[in-house]
Protein backbone atom coordinates (compact mmCIF):
# COMPACT_ATOMS: atom_id res chain seq x y z
CA UNK A 1 0.00 0.00 0.00
CA UNK A 2 2.90 2.09 0.87
CA UNK A 3 5.01 1.42 -2.40
CA UNK A 4 1.30 2.41 -4.11
CA UNK A 5 1.23 5.45 -2.95
CA UNK A 6 4.81 6.60 -3.55
CA UNK A 7 4.24 5.45 -6.98
CA UNK A 8 1.25 7.78 -7.68
CA UNK A 9 2.85 10.97 -6.02
CA UNK A 10 5.79 10.01 -8.84
CA UNK A 11 3.02 10.34 -11.60
CA UNK A 12 1.40 13.25 -10.10
CA UNK A 13 4.34 15.22 -9.84
CA UNK A 14 5.45 13.94 -13.37
CA UNK A 15 2.23 15.38 -14.76
CA UNK A 16 2.66 18.67 -12.97
CA UNK A 17 5.96 19.22 -14.20
CA UNK A 18 4.78 18.77 -17.97
CA UNK A 19 1.91 20.77 -17.74
CA UNK A 20 3.85 23.50 -15.99
CA UNK A 21 6.52 22.91 -19.25
CA UNK A 22 3.75 23.07 -21.54
CA UNK A 23 1.80 26.23 -20.04
CA UNK A 24 5.18 28.36 -20.36
CA UNK A 25 5.83 27.28 -23.93
CA UNK A 26 2.24 27.91 -24.95
CA UNK A 27 2.49 31.41 -23.52
CA UNK A 28 6.02 31.76 -25.15
CA UNK A 29 4.30 30.40 -28.30
CA UNK A 30 1.66 33.25 -28.32
CA UNK A 31 3.75 35.95 -27.02
CA UNK A 32 6.10 35.40 -30.31
CA UNK A 33 2.65 35.29 -32.22
CA UNK A 34 1.50 38.33 -31.08
CA UNK A 35 4.59 40.28 -31.68
CA UNK A 36 4.74 39.34 -35.17
CA UNK A 37 1.66 39.99 -36.02
CA UNK A 38 2.04 43.50 -34.31
CA UNK A 39 4.79 44.42 -36.14
CA UNK A 40 3.12 43.17 -39.53
CA UNK A 41 0.31 45.93 -38.39
CA UNK A 42 2.74 48.22 -37.76
CA UNK A 43 4.42 48.07 -41.00
CA UNK A 44 1.36 48.06 -43.33
CA UNK A 45 -0.67 50.08 -41.25
CA UNK A 46 -0.31 54.15 -42.22
CA UNK A 47 1.31 56.40 -39.59
CA UNK A 48 -0.33 58.75 -38.08
CA UNK A 49 2.07 62.00 -38.01
CA UNK A 50 1.83 65.38 -38.82
CA UNK A 51 2.85 66.41 -42.31
CA UNK A 52 6.11 68.45 -42.89
CA UNK A 53 6.23 71.84 -43.44
CA UNK A 54 6.15 72.57 -46.97
CA UNK A 55 9.30 74.42 -47.66
CA UNK A 56 9.98 76.46 -50.87
CA UNK A 57 11.16 73.99 -53.61
CA UNK A 58 14.68 74.92 -55.22
CA UNK A 59 15.36 74.38 -58.53
CA UNK A 60 16.69 70.81 -59.61
CA UNK A 61 20.62 71.58 -60.62
CA UNK A 62 21.37 70.37 -64.02
CA UNK A 63 22.84 66.83 -64.61
CA UNK A 64 26.40 66.89 -66.10
CA UNK A 65 27.06 66.53 -69.55
CA UNK A 66 28.03 63.45 -70.54
CA UNK A 67 31.50 63.29 -72.84
CA UNK A 68 30.77 62.60 -76.16
CA UNK A 69 32.60 62.51 -79.30
CA UNK A 70 36.10 61.34 -79.50
CA UNK A 71 38.00 62.04 -76.77
CA UNK A 72 41.70 63.04 -77.67
CA UNK A 73 44.07 61.44 -75.06
CA UNK A 74 47.10 63.99 -76.48
CA UNK A 75 44.57 67.05 -75.52
CA UNK A 76 43.64 66.09 -72.05
CA UNK A 77 47.48 65.46 -70.69
CA UNK A 78 48.64 68.59 -73.03
CA UNK A 79 52.28 68.42 -72.58
CA UNK A 80 52.32 65.34 -69.69
CA UNK A 81 54.14 62.44 -70.02
CA UNK A 82 51.58 59.55 -70.03
CA UNK A 83 51.97 55.89 -68.84
CA UNK A 84 48.83 54.36 -68.87
CA UNK A 85 48.22 50.56 -67.52
CA UNK A 86 45.39 48.46 -66.71
CA UNK A 87 45.94 46.32 -64.06
CA UNK A 88 43.11 43.36 -63.72
CA UNK A 89 42.84 41.72 -60.39
CA UNK A 90 40.58 38.69 -59.20
CA UNK A 91 37.05 39.40 -58.06
CA UNK A 92 33.94 38.05 -57.18
CA UNK A 93 30.55 37.65 -59.24
CA UNK A 94 29.53 40.57 -61.86
CA UNK A 95 26.79 41.57 -60.18
CA UNK A 96 28.59 42.20 -57.00
CA UNK A 97 31.69 44.07 -58.50
CA UNK A 98 29.08 46.32 -60.31
CA UNK A 99 27.62 47.41 -56.88
CA UNK A 100 31.35 47.88 -55.42
CA UNK A 101 32.98 51.75 -56.15
CA UNK A 102 36.11 50.00 -55.46
CA UNK A 103 36.20 47.47 -57.92
CA UNK A 104 36.71 50.10 -60.72
CA UNK A 105 39.34 52.66 -60.06
CA UNK A 106 41.11 55.15 -61.93
CA UNK A 107 44.13 56.71 -59.54
CA UNK A 108 45.43 60.05 -60.94
CA UNK A 109 48.86 60.70 -59.58
CA UNK A 110 51.39 63.51 -61.23
CA UNK A 111 54.77 63.72 -60.64
CA UNK A 112 56.47 66.95 -60.46
CA UNK A 113 60.33 67.55 -59.95
CA UNK A 114 60.43 71.06 -58.94
CA UNK A 115 63.21 72.84 -60.76
CA UNK A 116 66.61 73.88 -58.57
CA UNK A 117 67.08 78.17 -59.80
CA UNK A 118 70.57 79.19 -61.64
CA UNK A 119 72.96 81.00 -58.78
CA UNK A 120 75.65 82.07 -60.78
CA UNK A 121 76.64 83.83 -64.14
CA UNK A 122 78.08 80.84 -66.12
CA UNK A 123 74.73 78.46 -65.26
CA UNK A 124 73.15 81.51 -67.04
CA UNK A 125 74.98 81.61 -69.50
CA UNK A 126 74.49 78.14 -70.61
CA UNK A 127 70.89 79.15 -71.29
CA UNK A 128 71.87 82.64 -73.00
CA UNK A 129 75.79 82.62 -74.04
CA UNK A 130 75.55 86.38 -75.07
CA UNK A 131 74.89 87.70 -71.51
CA UNK A 132 78.02 88.12 -69.82
CA UNK A 133 79.10 90.07 -72.95
CA UNK A 134 76.13 92.14 -72.81
CA UNK A 135 76.16 93.24 -69.55
CA UNK A 136 79.48 92.83 -67.71
CA UNK A 137 78.49 94.03 -64.47
CA UNK A 138 76.90 91.11 -63.53
CA UNK A 139 80.20 89.37 -62.68
CA UNK A 140 80.13 91.45 -59.69
CA UNK A 141 76.49 91.02 -58.85
CA UNK A 142 74.96 87.71 -59.71
CA UNK A 143 76.18 85.86 -56.17
CA UNK A 144 74.87 82.44 -55.36
CA UNK A 145 72.49 84.16 -52.31
CA UNK A 146 70.78 86.53 -54.26
CA UNK A 147 67.86 84.20 -55.46
CA UNK A 148 64.67 85.28 -54.83
CA UNK A 149 62.22 83.75 -52.24
CA UNK A 150 59.90 85.04 -55.12
CA UNK A 151 60.95 81.65 -57.43
CA UNK A 152 60.33 79.26 -54.34
CA UNK A 153 56.59 80.93 -54.05
CA UNK A 154 55.92 81.07 -57.99
CA UNK A 155 56.11 76.96 -58.15
CA UNK A 156 54.50 76.80 -54.86
CA UNK A 157 51.61 78.49 -56.59
CA UNK A 158 51.96 76.40 -59.43
CA UNK A 159 51.58 73.19 -57.35
CA UNK A 160 48.35 74.42 -55.44
CA UNK A 161 46.75 75.06 -58.80
CA UNK A 162 47.89 71.22 -60.38
CA UNK A 163 46.45 69.94 -56.66
CA UNK A 164 43.11 72.30 -57.48
CA UNK A 165 42.16 71.05 -61.02
CA UNK A 166 43.79 67.65 -61.06
CA UNK A 167 40.18 66.21 -61.47
CA UNK A 168 39.98 68.82 -64.95
CA UNK A 169 42.96 67.17 -67.03
CA UNK A 170 41.51 69.91 -69.56
CA UNK A 171 42.71 72.00 -67.41
CA UNK A 172 46.67 71.24 -65.82
CA UNK A 173 49.21 73.21 -66.92
CA UNK A 174 51.17 72.01 -69.61
CA UNK A 175 55.18 71.08 -68.94
CA UNK A 176 55.80 73.90 -70.72
CA UNK A 177 53.78 76.51 -68.94
CA UNK A 178 54.83 74.89 -65.66
CA UNK A 179 58.59 75.62 -66.27
CA UNK A 180 58.42 78.33 -67.79
CA UNK A 181 60.73 80.40 -65.06
CA UNK A 182 64.53 79.69 -65.21
CA UNK A 183 65.91 82.02 -62.05
CA UNK A 184 64.49 85.21 -60.24
CA UNK A 185 67.71 86.76 -58.99
CA UNK A 186 68.20 89.89 -56.33
CA UNK A 187 70.54 91.80 -57.84
CA UNK A 188 72.75 95.02 -56.43
CA UNK A 189 75.92 96.77 -58.13
CA UNK A 190 79.03 97.12 -54.92
CA UNK A 191 79.51 100.54 -55.87
CA UNK A 192 76.72 102.42 -57.44
CA UNK A 193 73.84 100.56 -55.54
CA UNK A 194 71.70 100.42 -57.96
CA UNK A 195 69.10 97.60 -57.55
CA UNK A 196 67.89 95.37 -59.98
CA UNK A 197 65.41 92.16 -60.23
CA UNK A 198 66.50 89.34 -62.69
CA UNK A 199 63.82 87.26 -64.12
CA UNK A 200 65.32 84.15 -67.01
CA UNK A 201 62.18 83.10 -68.78
CA UNK A 202 60.39 82.63 -71.80
CA UNK A 203 58.58 85.48 -73.80
CA UNK A 204 54.91 85.21 -74.10
CA UNK A 205 52.91 87.97 -76.17
CA UNK A 206 50.77 90.72 -74.40
CA UNK A 207 48.71 92.61 -77.43
CA UNK A 208 46.50 94.40 -74.59
CA UNK A 209 45.92 98.28 -74.13
CA UNK A 210 44.10 100.85 -76.04
CA UNK A 211 44.53 104.49 -76.21
CA UNK A 212 41.80 106.55 -78.53
CA UNK A 213 43.92 109.79 -78.05
CA UNK A 214 46.94 108.64 -80.19
CA UNK A 215 45.09 105.69 -82.30
CA UNK A 216 41.14 105.85 -82.76
CA UNK A 217 40.63 103.00 -84.49
CA UNK A 218 40.69 99.60 -82.78
CA UNK A 219 43.85 97.56 -82.56
CA UNK A 220 42.91 94.62 -80.89
CA UNK A 221 43.89 90.93 -83.04
CA UNK A 222 44.06 88.22 -80.59
CA UNK A 223 40.92 86.18 -78.92
CA UNK A 224 41.77 86.96 -75.58
CA UNK A 225 42.50 90.47 -76.13
CA UNK A 226 41.55 93.23 -73.61
CA UNK A 227 41.37 96.93 -74.14
CA UNK A 228 43.10 97.27 -70.47
CA UNK A 229 46.62 97.38 -69.00
CA UNK A 230 47.96 98.21 -65.40
CA UNK A 231 49.74 101.38 -66.57
CA UNK A 232 47.33 103.79 -67.55
CA UNK A 233 46.20 107.59 -67.28
CA UNK A 234 43.79 110.96 -67.43
CA UNK A 235 42.70 110.79 -71.06
CA UNK A 236 43.91 113.96 -72.82
CA UNK A 237 40.81 114.19 -75.74
CA UNK A 238 37.42 113.70 -76.09
CA UNK A 239 37.93 111.10 -78.56
CA UNK A 240 35.85 107.78 -77.64
CA UNK A 241 37.66 104.37 -77.12
CA UNK A 242 37.20 102.13 -80.13
CA UNK A 243 36.12 99.48 -77.77
CA UNK A 244 32.92 101.47 -75.84
CA UNK A 245 30.38 100.12 -78.36
CA UNK A 246 30.92 96.74 -77.53
CA UNK A 247 31.05 97.22 -73.76
CA UNK A 248 28.06 99.07 -74.07
CA UNK A 249 26.44 96.15 -75.89
CA UNK A 250 27.03 93.85 -73.31
CA UNK A 251 25.96 95.34 -70.46
CA UNK A 252 22.29 96.13 -72.11
CA UNK A 253 22.73 92.33 -72.62
CA UNK A 254 23.28 90.99 -69.27
CA UNK A 255 20.35 93.98 -67.76
CA UNK A 256 18.33 92.29 -70.34
CA UNK A 257 18.69 89.27 -69.40
CA UNK A 258 18.70 89.63 -65.43
CA UNK A 259 15.29 91.69 -65.88
CA UNK A 260 13.75 88.20 -67.22
CA UNK A 261 11.53 86.36 -65.19
CA UNK A 262 12.60 83.27 -66.06
CA UNK A 263 15.98 83.91 -65.18
CA UNK A 264 17.09 81.91 -61.74
CA UNK A 265 18.29 83.26 -58.60
CA UNK A 266 21.54 82.15 -59.38
CA UNK A 267 22.15 83.11 -62.55
CA UNK A 268 20.99 86.80 -61.83
CA UNK A 269 23.57 86.62 -58.59
CA UNK A 270 25.99 86.13 -61.41
CA UNK A 271 24.71 88.73 -63.34
CA UNK A 272 24.81 91.43 -60.89
CA UNK A 273 28.49 90.51 -60.41
CA UNK A 274 29.15 90.96 -64.13
CA UNK A 275 26.69 94.26 -64.28
CA UNK A 276 29.21 95.93 -61.91
CA UNK A 277 32.29 94.63 -63.88
CA UNK A 278 31.27 95.77 -66.74
CA UNK A 279 29.84 99.28 -65.65
CA UNK A 280 33.82 99.59 -63.89
CA UNK A 281 35.34 98.79 -67.87
CA UNK A 282 33.22 101.33 -69.59
CA UNK A 283 33.81 104.08 -66.81
CA UNK A 284 37.73 103.04 -67.04
CA UNK A 285 37.49 103.56 -70.82
CA UNK A 286 36.31 106.86 -70.74
CA UNK A 287 38.59 108.54 -68.24
CA UNK A 288 41.97 106.94 -68.51
CA UNK A 289 43.78 105.49 -71.89
CA UNK A 290 46.24 102.64 -71.56
CA UNK A 291 49.76 101.67 -73.16
CA UNK A 292 49.34 99.82 -76.63
CA UNK A 293 50.83 95.98 -76.96
CA UNK A 294 51.39 96.67 -80.29
CA UNK A 295 52.90 100.01 -80.28
CA UNK A 296 54.65 100.76 -76.92
CA UNK A 297 57.29 98.59 -75.34
CA UNK A 298 56.40 97.07 -71.63
CA UNK A 299 56.82 94.12 -69.99
CA UNK A 300 54.79 92.40 -67.53
CA UNK A 301 55.03 91.36 -64.28
CA UNK A 302 53.89 88.25 -62.31
CA UNK A 303 51.27 88.90 -59.52
CA UNK A 304 52.67 89.24 -56.14
CA UNK A 305 56.18 90.78 -57.98
CA UNK A 306 55.94 93.95 -56.24
CA UNK A 307 55.30 92.76 -52.71
CA UNK A 308 58.57 90.84 -52.39
CA UNK A 309 60.60 92.56 -54.84
CA UNK A 310 59.71 95.62 -54.98
CA UNK A 311 58.85 96.41 -58.45
CA UNK A 312 56.18 97.62 -60.15
CA UNK A 313 54.27 99.22 -62.46
CA UNK A 314 55.97 101.98 -63.94
CA UNK A 315 59.49 101.04 -63.18
CA UNK A 316 62.07 100.67 -66.09
CA UNK A 317 63.31 97.68 -67.31
CA UNK A 318 65.33 96.13 -70.24
CA UNK A 319 64.92 92.61 -72.08
CA UNK A 320 68.02 91.13 -73.67
CA UNK A 321 67.08 88.86 -75.78
CA UNK A 322 69.75 86.84 -78.32
CA UNK A 323 72.32 89.81 -78.84
CA UNK A 324 70.42 92.90 -78.27
CA UNK A 325 68.99 94.82 -75.09
CA UNK A 326 65.95 96.46 -75.52
CA UNK A 327 64.45 99.45 -73.23
CA UNK A 328 60.99 98.96 -71.61
CA UNK A 329 58.74 99.87 -69.28
CA UNK A 330 56.61 97.72 -66.62
CA UNK A 331 53.25 97.83 -68.48
CA UNK A 332 51.78 95.20 -67.04
CA UNK A 333 50.29 92.59 -63.70
CA UNK A 334 49.73 88.83 -64.97
CA UNK A 335 48.63 85.96 -62.84
CA UNK A 336 51.43 84.89 -59.96
CA UNK A 337 51.97 81.32 -61.16
CA UNK A 338 53.21 83.08 -64.61
CA UNK A 339 56.45 84.26 -65.59
CA UNK A 340 57.72 85.86 -68.81
CA UNK A 341 55.51 87.75 -70.54
CA UNK A 342 56.31 90.80 -73.08
CA UNK A 343 54.52 93.48 -75.25
CA UNK A 344 53.81 92.61 -79.09
CA UNK A 345 56.04 95.64 -79.96
CA UNK A 346 59.26 93.80 -78.53
CA UNK A 347 58.44 90.71 -79.30
CA UNK A 348 57.90 91.51 -83.20
CA UNK A 349 61.39 93.49 -83.31
CA UNK A 350 62.84 89.94 -81.58
CA UNK A 351 60.69 87.97 -84.14
CA UNK A 352 59.18 89.41 -87.55
CA UNK A 353 56.56 86.75 -87.60
CA UNK A 354 55.44 86.64 -83.65
CA UNK A 355 51.89 87.69 -82.94
CA UNK A 356 49.26 87.89 -80.34
CA UNK A 357 49.02 84.04 -80.44
CA UNK A 358 52.40 83.04 -81.60
CA UNK A 359 55.34 83.83 -79.00
CA UNK A 360 58.57 84.95 -80.30
CA UNK A 361 61.09 82.90 -78.10
CA UNK A 362 59.80 79.38 -76.51
CA UNK A 363 63.23 78.43 -74.82
CA UNK A 364 64.08 79.92 -70.82
CA UNK A 365 66.83 82.34 -72.84
CA UNK A 366 65.13 85.80 -72.29
CA UNK A 367 66.45 87.77 -69.51
CA UNK A 368 63.98 90.31 -68.00
CA UNK A 369 66.17 92.97 -66.00
CA UNK A 370 64.09 95.26 -63.48
CA UNK A 371 65.26 98.46 -61.74
CA UNK A 372 62.94 98.96 -58.81
CA UNK A 373 61.56 101.95 -57.40
CA UNK A 374 62.37 103.53 -61.01
CA UNK A 375 58.62 104.41 -62.02
CA UNK A 376 57.39 108.34 -62.38
CA UNK A 377 54.61 109.77 -61.87
CA UNK A 378 52.43 110.92 -63.22
CA UNK A 379 52.12 108.62 -65.92
CA UNK A 380 51.29 109.39 -69.20
CA UNK A 381 51.94 108.44 -73.19
CA UNK A 382 55.51 106.70 -73.10
CA UNK A 383 57.81 109.06 -74.05
CA UNK A 384 60.08 106.56 -76.37
CA UNK A 385 63.40 109.01 -76.50
CA UNK A 386 63.07 108.89 -72.53
CA UNK A 387 62.66 105.18 -72.05
CA UNK A 388 65.40 105.12 -74.40
CA UNK A 389 68.19 106.98 -72.13
CA UNK A 390 66.31 106.38 -68.78
CA UNK A 391 67.19 102.75 -69.21
CA UNK A 392 70.91 103.82 -70.92
CA UNK A 393 71.71 105.32 -68.00
CA UNK A 394 70.42 102.34 -65.53
CA UNK A 395 72.23 100.56 -67.09
CA UNK A 396 75.34 102.58 -66.92
CA UNK A 397 75.01 102.08 -63.04
CA UNK A 398 75.42 98.30 -63.31
CA UNK A 399 78.27 98.46 -64.90
CA UNK A 400 77.57 99.75 -68.74
CA UNK A 401 76.58 97.68 -71.59
CA UNK A 402 78.80 95.42 -74.24
CA UNK A 403 76.73 97.37 -77.03
CA UNK A 404 74.54 99.89 -77.24
CA UNK A 405 70.98 99.76 -76.56
CA UNK A 406 68.32 99.37 -78.75
CA UNK A 407 66.52 102.59 -80.07
CA UNK A 408 62.55 102.88 -80.35
CA UNK A 409 61.52 105.01 -82.67
CA UNK A 410 57.39 106.18 -82.83
CA UNK A 411 55.43 103.61 -85.48
CA UNK A 412 51.96 105.50 -84.65
CA UNK A 413 50.84 108.27 -87.26
CA UNK A 414 50.25 111.03 -86.63
CA UNK A 415 46.79 112.92 -86.39
CA UNK A 416 45.46 114.27 -89.63
CA UNK A 417 46.06 118.13 -90.43
CA UNK A 418 43.01 119.77 -90.45
CA UNK A 419 41.74 121.15 -93.98
CA UNK A 420 42.16 124.89 -93.77
CA UNK A 421 39.36 127.53 -94.21
CA UNK A 422 39.04 130.92 -95.90
CA UNK A 423 38.18 133.80 -94.63
CA UNK A 424 37.16 137.24 -95.95
CA UNK A 425 39.31 140.43 -95.19
CA UNK A 426 38.37 144.03 -95.51
CA UNK A 427 40.58 144.65 -98.69
CA UNK A 428 39.35 144.12 -101.59
CA UNK A 429 42.25 141.25 -102.67
CA UNK A 430 41.20 137.85 -100.38
CA UNK A 431 43.71 135.04 -99.41
CA UNK A 432 43.37 131.88 -98.09
CA UNK A 433 44.45 132.03 -93.99
CA UNK A 434 43.78 129.33 -91.63
CA UNK A 435 40.96 129.64 -89.45
CA UNK A 436 42.41 128.40 -86.28
CA UNK A 437 45.80 126.75 -85.56
CA UNK A 438 45.91 123.00 -86.90
CA UNK A 439 45.55 120.49 -84.64
CA UNK A 440 48.25 119.54 -81.63
CA UNK A 441 50.90 118.70 -82.98
CA UNK A 442 52.85 115.08 -82.16
CA UNK A 443 54.82 114.93 -78.97
CA UNK A 444 58.36 115.40 -79.69
CA UNK A 445 58.39 111.86 -78.46
CA UNK A 446 56.99 110.79 -81.87
CA UNK A 447 59.89 112.24 -84.23
CA UNK A 448 59.38 109.58 -86.77
CA UNK A 449 56.36 111.04 -88.62
CA UNK A 450 55.13 109.85 -92.03
CA UNK A 451 55.78 112.01 -94.91
CA UNK A 452 51.86 112.07 -96.23
CA UNK A 453 49.49 113.55 -93.62
CA UNK A 454 46.58 111.41 -95.23
CA UNK A 455 45.00 109.42 -92.59
CA UNK A 456 46.87 105.52 -92.24
CA UNK A 457 44.37 102.81 -91.83
CA UNK A 458 45.26 101.29 -88.71
CA UNK A 459 46.67 98.68 -87.99
CA UNK A 460 48.97 98.69 -91.09
CA UNK A 461 49.22 96.05 -92.93
CA UNK A 462 51.65 93.64 -92.51
CA UNK A 463 53.54 91.78 -95.03
CA UNK A 464 52.95 87.96 -95.50
CA UNK A 465 56.19 86.39 -93.94
CA UNK A 466 56.61 82.51 -93.61
CA UNK A 467 57.26 81.05 -90.12
CA UNK A 468 60.83 80.25 -89.11
CA UNK A 469 61.39 76.91 -87.06
CA UNK A 470 62.68 78.93 -83.93
CA UNK A 471 59.17 79.96 -82.46
CA UNK A 472 56.48 78.14 -81.39
CA UNK A 473 53.10 79.15 -81.28
CA UNK A 474 51.60 79.63 -78.06
CA UNK A 475 47.79 79.69 -76.76
CA UNK A 476 47.66 83.08 -74.75
CA UNK A 477 44.63 81.94 -72.92
CA UNK A 478 47.07 79.71 -70.42
CA UNK A 479 50.07 82.11 -70.31
CA UNK A 480 47.89 85.11 -68.95
CA UNK A 481 44.20 85.63 -67.71
CA UNK A 482 43.00 86.64 -71.31
CA UNK A 483 45.98 88.14 -72.86
CA UNK A 484 48.15 87.15 -75.45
Amino acid sequence: MRRFRLRTLRWLATLLFLGLLGAVILRWVSLERWRWNLERTTSTSPRLTLPPPVAKPEPTPPKPKPLTGKLETSRLFNGITLRPAVEPTPGRAASEERDDPQSYVLDLKLQVRMPAPNRTLEELAEVNPELPRLLPGLAEMVKPEAVSPFFAEIYETKLKLLRANLSRLDQLLSRHNFYDCQTILQLKHPKTERKAVLLQADMDVDADGSDSDRVPAGSGTSPNFQPFTSYRWAKKTSSPNAYLPELEEKLKRFEAEAGLKTTTAERKRELKGAILQTRSEIGSLKAFSFLIGATDPFVVIPGGFARTEGAKVGDYAVVIAGDAIYPALVGDVGPTEKAGEASLRIAKEISSVATANYRPVSDLKVTYLIFPGTAENPFGPPDLEKINARCEALVNEIGGAGKPLHKWVNIIPPPPTPTPTLTPTPSSTESPSPSGSPGTSPSPTFAFPLPSASVTPWPPPTPSLTPTASPSPTNSATKRKGKG
